[in-house]
Order: C-alpha cells, then structure tokens, then sequence
C-alpha cells in the first residue's frame, strides 16, 4: 500500500475504530411493559383508572412489579386477564392483605403479624395499605413514621422515640447508596459492599414493624456497627478510583501523542 495512501485513509480509520472499541459502552435501555391491565384501566376515567397513576408513581412501578404480580390473572390476555382460571386473585379483603402483600415480602410479613399491630389485624388494627398505601407504595424511609400517620391510631411518643433510634442508620444507608451508585458507574466492583448493605438495610427495614423501644435501640446500634465497617471499606474503592484516573490520563495522552505523530509523519510525506 502506498505510505501517502495509509497515512491519508488507513492510520485514520484504525485509529477511530481502536478508539471506539476501548472507550465506548453499551447503553442499556429500559422500557416499562404495558400490560394489558395498564391499558384498559389507564383508558377508564374515575374509579377504574384512579390506581394507574399512583402506581407509576411507586416503589413497585420502579422496581418492574405490575398489576398482575399482585393481582394475579393474565397481563397479556384482555379476554382472560380476570379469569381466575389465569390466576386472577382481585382485591383482598382487608384480613387477608398480610397475607396477599407477604407473598413477596415474607419476612416483613412475619414481623408484622408478630408486632402489636399484626396482633390487632381484624380488630380494627392496621394493616400494610393503612401506612404504605395501595397502588402508591413508596420506598420506606422514617418519613413514613410521622404524627400525622401514626396518631391516627394512638399517641405519637412511642413512635417518635423509635424513630429518633432509627435515623442514624437511615442517614449512613442514604449516604452508602450514593457512594456505591457513583462507583458502580464508574465501572468499580462493588459487589461484596453491596450484598453487606442488602443484608443491613434488610435488617434495618424489619426494624419498622417492632414497637419494642429497647429492642429497635439495640438492633439500630449494631446496624450502625455494620454501616460503619461499609463506609471503612471504601478506602480500597477510592485506591481504585485513582487508578483508573491515571489508567484514563496515561490512555488520553497515548491517544494524542498517537495523533501527533500521525500529523508529523502525513506532514512529512506530504
């Protein structure tokens, strides 16, 4: 191949289609599937729409969980979408929503119907939908533990003293998630840190259903013991991170010296 030809055409394209295989990434897409529940109630003005939005705008929506993972029936189907044939449960009554929420969320089942308020379930007690809704299920934070929602039912002192025993572990958890979001993005491993703080904000979520002052002062503080050996750990990630710093400047500047060199030789057999 003629030198001039190569400098002109080939250094280039090699050049450009190097660099797009070391520093380009896939872009995932996402996309929310539109059952045939979604559709029909999401046409339907008044009662039999109201749920659509709310649930958009849910913990469940966000994590994939639809119509049909709690209802049952057939998402695909709009003749057998309610046949129970399909597994269409409907809407529980209001005993059996323990029952019908637990299927997912087993251990938080069990430490309801263990706590006073599980006790109190079919003699007006609460139950799961009286604190965290229906259809517009939110992420569970200490926001949920407020004298709005709680004096419904009783005085809000106990409450707020569970609370004030909580929030450290919910303010480390916050903090933890964002660092490990950042790192993750940034390519690092961060695998084992994220199964530790599964397993601590598991434990911490459990924390919501017990009444037993004491007991959620006990369990908070060696929450607090796990988060703190997380947060510790992230010296190895920031060793990491500046690695890869210097990996992505020491590549740049090959890439540019690469072009520097490819401008002087085409300047030269020009």
């Amino acid at each position: 191949m003629n030198m001039r030809l190569f400098l002109h055409w080939g250094f280039p394209t090699a050049f450009i289609t190097l660099w797009m295989v070391l520093f380009s990434f896939p872009v995932a897409a996402t996309a929310q599937n539109q059952t045939v529940c979604l559709q029909c109630h999401g046409s339907q003005s008044g009662r039999g729409g109201a749920m659509v939005k709310p649930w958009q705008g849910s913990i469940h929506a966000e994590n994939g969980t639809s119509c049909h993972d709690c209802h049952g029936g057939d998402p695909k189907d709009a003749v057998n979408a309610m046949n129970p044939a399909r597994g269409f449960l409907g809407v529980p009554k209001e005993i059996e929503i323990p029952s019908f929420c637990g299927r997912c969320h087993i251990g938080i089942r069990d430490d309801y119907l263990q706590s006073a308020h599980g006790k109190a379930l079919g003699h007006g007690g609460p139950t799961c939908v009286t604190c965290h809704g229906s259809h517009d299920v939110k992420k569970v934070t200490l926001d949920i533990i407020n004298e709005k929602n709680c004096s419904r039912c009783h005085a809000y002192a106990r409450a707020a003293e569970l609370k004030a025993a909580m929030e450290q572990a919910e303010k480390q958890i916050v903090v933890i998630e964002e660092r490990l979001k950042v790192y993750k993005g940034e390519g690092v491993n961060t695998d084992a840190r994220e199964k530790a703080l599964f397993s601590a904000r598991n434990r911490y979520h459990r924390l919501f259903h017990e009444v037993n002052t004491a007991k959620v002062r006990a369990e908070s503080a060696q929450i607090v013991t796990e988060l703190d050996k997380i947060q510790r750990g992230f010296g190895n990630i920031e060793a990491e991170r500046q690695k890869r710093k210097i990996t992505g400047v020491v590549a740049v500047s090959g890439s540019l010296l690469a072009a520097l060199l490819f401008y002087l030789l085409r300047k030269t057999y020009d």
